[in-house]
């Protein structure tokens, strides 16, 4: 999960001298969304592609009050990679160091590509969100009310919380899932969406069916 271990070096980050037309050719080639550029081998900034299309002739320095001011430092974390990928709309982020120089880059395949390994995306299972308070958040007794009912965690993540309530999504394995969804209202917590077969729903709607055709008769 460490960034020194995914790092890519070969895109490489334009110096301010560099031209617009050498910036914009390389990053179709690459097919990515940004060019970097540095100045005496620090970074400076990127720039998307869609802006390069739009600009006249020029060195990419005479484009310095348009650098997006994003990266990530080269001891950090993939998840902190995430956020970047999504608030940019890019598919690539550059790796800094604290001295701020450039020494690669992360690409969203690569990272998604590695994520996918996880349990929490590989493994077949229910996918289940669950809401209550916020004071009364614990993940142990969510843990605890899911194995206690012989079911396994894959993962899970808090996907949305306030000063009222916290909702949070599970990957979990496919066993006693009825119960697992009982034993969370009964300790208060509300089951705001589930995505898989309810095995309580599908018998009252089988006997909901079998009724439905005793009065047709």
């Amino acid at each position: 999960m460490f960034i020194k271990d995914y790092i890519s070096k070969d895109y490489p980050a334009f110096s301010t001298s560099d031209t617009i037309e050498e910036a914009k050719e390389m990053a179709k080639e690459f097919c990515y969304s940004h060019v970097f550029v540095k100045k005496k081998g620090v970074y400076q900034g990127s720039i998307s592609q869609s802006f390069l299309e739009e600009s006249p002739e020029g060195n990419l320095g005479s484009l310095a009050i348009h650098y997006e001011k994003f990266a990530i430092l080269d001891d950090g974390n993939l998840l902190d990679s995430i956020k970047l990928f999504h608030t940019f709309n890019s598919n690539i982020v550059p790796v800094i160091t604290k001295e701020e120089k450039y020494v690669g880059y992360l690409s969203s395949d690569d990272i998604f590509c590695e994520f996918s390994k996880y349990p929490l995306f590989s493994e077949n299972g229910a996918i289940m969100t669950i809401q209550t308070n916020g004071k009364h958040y614990s993940m142990t007794e969510v843990c605890k009310i899911v194995e206690t009912n012989n079911g396994k965690v894959y993962g899970s993540f808090i996907n949305l919380i306030s000063d009222d309530f916290i909702q949070i999504t599970l990957k979990i394995s496919s066993e006693n899932l009825s119960s697992i969804d009982e034993t969370f209202e009964r300790y208060g917590y509300s089951v705001v969406h589930k995505y898989y077969d309810d095995e309580k729903e599908d018998l009252l709607k089988d006997r909901f069916g079998f009724f439905q055709k005793y009065l047709e008769f």
